[in-house]
């Protein structure tokens, strides 16, 4: 077998290996009570987080949208050598709320939630709000500050206190995206059933 078909069937079987249903958003991803409406796993997930670590859903919400549009499975693109041989994904972001591996083992040891998944909204959302609840704790963000939060997320704690997105006008542009999503998710939340409890 030629090496040029070994490369065509490798990635045949990698694009086939990535397709299924499974990790699928809702319908209406501008809409928070659309969204709840059709997964009320979520709004229990949601209420479950900001119970516990004091992050708002809203927040929550917007946050899971920007990094992976509430796709559970969703993974950083390839990279590719000569525009053909994949070698390995951009980074080891996963599931709803995008968390590398280092990270999410973090907060598995230090909330001894060992079977937690990244693709499961519920533990998604516990990450999130772990996550943002430190931020608060650490660097006095606070918990519904949707753009801070957002940027200490994406930089990490350490990247966020040296003040690294300063440098990055394209982040301060998706940060500011965030923080518009997260009230205008707030709002609605605010005039639907299925925001009961979340505000």
């Amino acid at each position: 077998m030629s090496r040029s078909l070994r490369a065509v069937l490798v990635l045949f079987v990698l694009s086939s290996c990535g397709g299924s249903g499974y990790g699928t958003a809702p319908r209406n991803l501008d809409n928070a009570c659309a969204i709840l409406d059709e997964r009320p796993e979520y709004a229990r997930a949601f209420r479950a987080s900001e119970r516990r670590w004091g992050v708002p859903a809203h927040v929550q919400m917007a946050t899971i949208y920007q990094e992976s549009k509430f796709v559970s499975d969703a993974r950083t693109p390839y990279r590719w050598t000569l525009g053909v041989i994949p070698t390995g994904r951009i980074s080891s972001a996963y599931g709803y709320s995008q968390a590398l591996d280092g990270t999410w083992e973090e907060y598995l040891a230090d909330t001894n939630r060992f079977g937690a998944r990244r693709d499961d909204i519920h533990d998604a959302a516990d990450f999130i709000g772990w996550y943002m609840a430190q931020s608060s704790e650490r660097l006095g963000i606070a918990p519904d500050d949707a753009r801070s939060q957002y940027l200490a997320y994406h930089e990490g704690r350490t990247g966020f206190a040296r003040g690294s997105h300063r440098s990055k006008p394209w982040l301060a542009r998706v940060s500011d995206e965030v923080e518009n999503r997260a009230a205008r998710y707030r709002a609605q939340l605010a005039t639907c059933r299925a925001g009961r409890g979340l505000l």
